[in-house]
């Protein structure tokens, strides 16, 4: 391949008045407006602006308390927030409760951090059921406690009827990163090896078949999972040698490829046979024509690793539970930087690019 290749696209993909469905969809217009808008308005926080090199963005930031806080020196905390708006709220598998909670969890958890207190702010429709919401807060709370954390703060709101959907949720998170624990797109270098914790596209394709009244032969459940644990073992394997996360939610396996591949500045190539796919997912994505590679998923990982370590890393996701299939699917490499490559069974295949439009809104 010509390392100088470029995708273009004939027709303006950033170019909008208003808000566009896809602009949440984890594709390249959500890419566009974080770069075109919230970046240049926000920065990459404070912190990161002040500093000569501004890392990537990640799934969470990664903030150094200051002295005089009370905090051991050389103390981290991780931050992130999420917010949630899947539709239906309950799905097979899981539901939007519980989505709220693993979700962030999830988040802390790519940046190397060890999840500890949450927030929980509702947004609420006039008229919602509140048989629903109580069976939504009660997920959420057993959610918590099943990936060891706290919610200690929210907030709660109600709008006219028909000025939401039932119930909006947004959680934030707070967490520890360990001494040692380096958890970035920026060391991810060529030569690392791409793990895979699990198969693709279980939640966005069950909550699509609740969606579209879909029935198929074997019944379609959410992989939604907190993944914080299944961090913990892989970095006991290889602390130092675990160089990048990324939990695959909207966009699926493709957007979390494309967005490290880019912030990296680095080729990857990905082997389309090592990665797993389940039959019932297979056949609901041909039915409904998507790709699994882009498919939502809500407790699967990919993780780069130095080449020295990938099979200590991997054994220990085979030893834990949260890891479904976990694979070798590919590797970094210095050619075609920013693109990442999809290799068939004859070589060479096909540019796995991101998503220009939005397949699956309100997947989460």
């Amino acid at each position: 391949m010509n390392d100088e290749f470029k995708l273009n696209c004939p027709v303006p993909i950033g170019d909008h008045a208003t808000v566009q469905l896809a602009h949440g969809g984890g594709g390249r217009m959500m890419k566009n407006l974080i770069e075109g808008l919230f970046l240049p308005a926000f920065g990459a926080g404070q912190l990161a602006a002040e500093a000569a090199n501004p890392a990537p963005p990640h799934d969470a930031a990664v903030l150094p308390v200051a002295g005089g806080t009370g905090l051991a020196s050389g103390t981290r905390l991780a931050f992130t927030t999420d917010s949630f708006v899947v539709n239906p709220l309950f799905f097979p598998g899981g539901d939007i409760g519980e989505l709220a909670v693993y979700g962030t969890v999830n988040d802390l958890a790519m940046a190397g951090a060890k999840p500890a207190w949450l927030s929980a702010g509702f947004i609420l429709e006039e008229g919602f059921s509140l048989d629903s919401l109580r069976r939504i807060v009660e997920s959420m709370a057993a959610a918590a406690r099943a990936a060891g954390v706290r919610i200690v703060t929210g907030d709660t709101k109600v709008v006219d009827r028909g000025k939401a959907d039932g119930v909006f949720i947004n959680t934030s998170g707070i967490g520890w990163v360990p001494e040692g624990v380096e958890i970035s797109p920026e060391r991810v270098q060529p030569g690392d090896v791409i793990l895979l914790s699990g198969d693709l596209g279980r939640h966005g394709m069950a909550v699509m078949s609740v969606r579209e009244g879909l029935r198929f032969e074997s019944d379609l459940e959410s992989d939604c999972a907190p993944l914080a644990g299944l961090v913990e073992a892989m970095l006991a394997a290889g602390t130092a040698e675990v160089h990048c996360l990324r939990d695959l939610t909207r966009g699926g396996l493709a957007a979390a490829l494309n967005e490290i591949a880019s912030d990296a500045r680095v080729g990857v190539e990905i082997d389309e046979s090592a990665v797993p796919v389940t039959e019932p997912v297979a056949s609901a994505c041909e039915l409904l024509g998507l790709d699994p590679l882009y498919v939502a998923n809500e407790g699967r990982l990919v993780a780069f690793v130095s080449p020295a370590s990938a099979d200590r890393v991997l054994a220990a996701m085979h030893a834990h539970p949260a890891a479904i299939t976990p694979a070798r699917i590919g590797v970094v490499t210095s050619s075609h930087a920013g693109l990442v490559e999809l290799c068939g069974p004859f070589g060479p295949g096909r540019i796995l690019d991101l998503l220009s439009g939005e397949q699956m809104p309100r997947i989460c």
